[in-house]
């Protein structure tokens, strides 16, 4: 079993891409147009930003609404398990649902951070009790680099 995971690790630093990287399993990510249609229903929706979704969308899952974590998030905003059933998700594959429940959750953040993208983005890699913890971003390295991809991206959007 220590094996196979490590094997999973080598893979996912090879495909570089969720929070805590992920394994493809479909081919294809969805084009952009598709992408950009979801996003701005999701953030009309929730009052997120829709260059901030877009930013966490594409570093979690590079547009792939297959994509699964090591850790077991799932979807095209790599959506943990708990957090899809406090979304009453029932298929968090679902690509409007997932990315529905991410941007709501990703305004759920932003209005605990009283609208610091950084933090919000933050909390959503590692974890909110993370982020109150430190008083700021996390010393961890994944999170530190999530957080520059992240809002690099928002920034250019």
């Amino acid at each position: 079993m220590r094996r196979l995971l490590g094997i999973f690790g080598l893979l996912s630093l090879l495909y570089g891409c969720g929070s805590a990287g992920y394994l493809p399993y479909a081919p294809h990510a969805l084009d952009p147009n598709q992408i950009s249609s979801l996003v701005n229903e999701a953030s009309a929706s929730s009052g997120a930003p829709a260059g901030l979704v877009r930013a966490v969308l594409m570093a979690e899952s590079s547009g792939n609404p297959s994509a699964v974590s090591i850790a077991g998030a799932q979807g095209l905003m790599q959506l943990m398990p708990g957090t899809a059933a406090n979304c009453g998700i029932a298929n968090a594959f679902d690509a409007t649902e997932n990315v529905q429940c991410g941007s709501a959750y990703l305004k759920a953040l932003l209005d605990r951070y009283h609208g610091n993208a950084t933090l919000a983005v933050a909390a959503y890699n590692a974890g909110p009790g993370a982020v109150d913890r430190y008083h700021g971003v996390p010393p961890y390295a994944e999170t530190r680099a999530y957080v520059t991809r992240v809002i690099t991206a928002y920034r250019s959007y």
